[in-house]
C-alpha cells in the first residue's frame, strides 16, 4: 500500500499538480527550487514571548518584494519545535496568506524535544507534518530525529520517520544536520534510500563549519541522486557551497540582508565570475558579523538585522530560547553592517 502511494505521490510531483485539497493546484517540485533563495524566517516575540503579529506583518510585507522564490517557517530559525501550536499557526497563516503567486511556503516539521519513545516520536512528527499540510505549506523540511541519536537501530529508526512525515502527502525537502552542529549523522546507505524516495526533492546540507562533509554528501548526491536538489545551508561559506554543487539556498542568514545573497546565486549560476567573487565577499562579512559564537544568538543578531533596515522595531527582537548577547553588539552589528552594504556597492560597480 506504501508503495502505491508514494507511487502515485511521486506521478503527481512529475505533473505539477497536486489532489490534496481535492483538487488541481501547482505543487513545488525541483525545478523551482533550483536557482533559488529561501529564507528562513525567525519570528518576531517581544519580551513577554508573545508573536508580535504588527511587527509579524510588516515582515511579511518586506519579505514578499524581495527577489526570493519563498520562505521556510518552523525550521530552527524560526524556533518551529519550540512553538505551541497556536502560535506555530499563527506564523504559517500569516505567511501563507502574505505569500505572492510563484512563492513558496516550505514548513519544517518534526518532533519536538520533549519526545523520546519511538512511538512518541513518530507520532509528533507525524502530527506536525499533517499540520503544515493542512494549513496550506506546500513542502516539508524534515528536522532530524535527535531523539534516536545513539540508538542502535538509528538508521532504520531514521527511514521509519521520514515515512511517519511523509504520510502528510505533500513533498519533501531532507535536512542534513552535522553531528557536531546539533544535528544528527545519516551514514550514506540511508541518505540515499532517503534521497531515492519518489516525494523527495532535495536536502539542505549544513554542516556550519565542515567543509570536508559538505564536500562528501555534494558528491554523493550527484552520483546516487542527480535529480535531486542540494540546497545550501551553510551560510559561513555560501558561495563555496555553489561551487560545490548547491542549486539553491535554504538559509537563516537570508532573514534579512537577502537581496545580494540572491544576486550571489544568481551570478554563479549566470557564470559572471568577478560579480560572484565580489558578492562573496559581502555575503561572508555579513555571515561573520551574525554566524558566530555564541551560535544560538544567531537569531536574534538576524532580527536585529530587520530593525537596522527599519523592517521591525527593536520591541520585536526577543527570541525566547537565545543566548544573552553582549552589551553593545547590537551598535557594532549596525557598524559592521554598513562595511557589508559597502562590499554589496562595490560589487555593482
Amino acid at each position: 500500500m506504501q508503495d502505491r502511494r508514494d507511487g502515485v505521490l511521486g506521478a503527481c510531483a512529475e505533473l505539477g499538480v497536486s489532489r490534496r485539497w481535492g483538487r488541481e493546484e501547482a505543487v513545488l517540485s525541483a525545478n523551482e527550487l533550483r536557482g533559488g533563495v529561501f529564507p528562513a524566517v525567525p519570528v518576531p516575540f517581544d519580551v513577554t514571548g508573545r508573536v508580535l503579529e504588527s511587527a509579524q506583518r510588516d515582515y511579511v510585507a518586506w519579505m514578499v518584494e524581495q527577489p526570493i522564490r519563498g520562505v521556510a517557517v518552523w525550521a530552527h530559525t524560526g524556533r518551529g519545535l519550540r512553538l505551541d501550536v497556536p502560535d506555530r499557526q499563527r506564523v504559517l497563516t500569516a505567511w501563507r496568506e502574505g505569500l505572492r503567486p510563484g512563492q513558496w511556503l516550505i514548513a519544517a516539521a518534526g518532533a519536538a524535544g520533549g519526545a523520546t519513545e519511538v512511538g512518541e516520536v513518530l507520532a509528533a512528527a507525524r502530527d506536525m507534518a499533517r499540520h503544515a499540510a493542512r494549513l496550506g505549506a506546500d513542502a516539508l523540511l524534515v528536522h532530524p530525529p535527535v531523539a534516536f541519536r545513539g540508538r542502535s537501530d538509528l538508521q532504520q529508526r531514521i527511514l521509519d520517520y521520514h515515512s511517519a512525515v511523509a504520510e502528510a502527502g505533500i513533498p519533501l525537502i531532507l535536512f542534513y544536520l552535522y553531528e557536531e552542529a546539533g544535528g544528527l549523522s545519516y551514514d550514506f546507505q540511508t541518505l540515499a534510500k532517503l534521497l531515492n524516495r519518489p516525494e523527495v526533492l532535495g536536502i539542505k546540507v549544513a554542516t556550519l563549519d565542515s567543509v570536508m562533509t559538505f564536500q562528501d554528501l555534494a558528491r554523493l548526491i550527484q552520483e546516487e541522486a542527480p535529480g535531486k536538489v542540494l540546497l545550501s545551508g551553510e551560510d559561513r561559506f555560501l558561495g563555496y557551497s555553489l561551487m560545490c554543487g548547491a542549486e539553491a539556498a535554504l538559509i537563516g542568514m537570508g532573514a534579512a540582508c537577502v537581496h545580494p545573497q540572491v544576486e550571489l546565486v544568481r551570478a554563479f549560476l549566470d557564470g559572471l565570475a568577478a560579480r560572484f567573487l565580489a558578492l562573496s565577499r559581502a555575503v561572508d562579512e555579513l555571515a561573520r558579523l551574525t554566524f558566530r559564537v555564541p551560535m544560538e544568538g544567531y537569531i536574534q543578531r538576524m532580527l536585529w538585522c530587520l530593525v537596522h533596515e527599519g523592517v521591525i522595531p527593536p520591541a520585536a527582537t526577543f527570541d525566547p530560547w537565545g543566548p544573552p548577547l553582549e552589551p553593545g553588539e547590537f551598535d557594532r552589528l549596525g557598524e559592521g553592517l554598513k562595511r557589508y552594504w559597502s562590499f554589496v556597492a562595490e560589487a555593482g560597480r
